[in-house]
């Protein structure tokens, strides 16, 4: 079992940047891929980032060219830069992590792949 905390969540003004990070604990030596995922207030949830243990990753068409996922060495910490945020962009960001070893890119943004969520971090970007 694996717990997922996000931080760096908060409010900014439209073009500016955030980082968002996710510390994750427990049995993190199963960790196969973390990723990054948003719901904003009457819409459904979005897979924006994702990476796996070998550092592929993917993006959601929306964030391409302006979000970045990375993690740390010990893979137990993964992080989102966020460039160029927009009003759209404001949503709670949730963790994800604990997904099946070796499954395809395109499902690192599914939320059926994982297993463990945080609490969210919310952001929220002014016109």
């Amino acid at each position: 079992q694996v717990r997922l905390v996000e931080s760096g969540g908060g409010s900014v003004q439209a073009g500016g940047s955030l980082r968002l990070s996710c510390e994750i604990s427990g049995n993190t030596y199963k960790i196969a891929c973390m990723a990054w995922f948003r719901q904003a207030p009457g819409k459904e949830r979005e897979g924006v980032a994702g990476i796996d243990i070998d550092g592929r990753t993917r993006y959601a068409d929306s964030v391409k060219g302006r979000f970045t996922i990375s993690q740390n060495n010990a893979k137990n910490t993964v992080y989102l830069q966020m460039n160029s945020l927009k009003p759209e962009d404001t949503a709670m960001y949730h963790c994800a992590a604990d997904c099946p070893p070796g499954i395809a890119i395109r499902m690192l943004t599914q939320a059926d792949s994982f297993a463990s969520w945080g609490q969210g971090t919310q952001v929220t970007v002014s016109s």
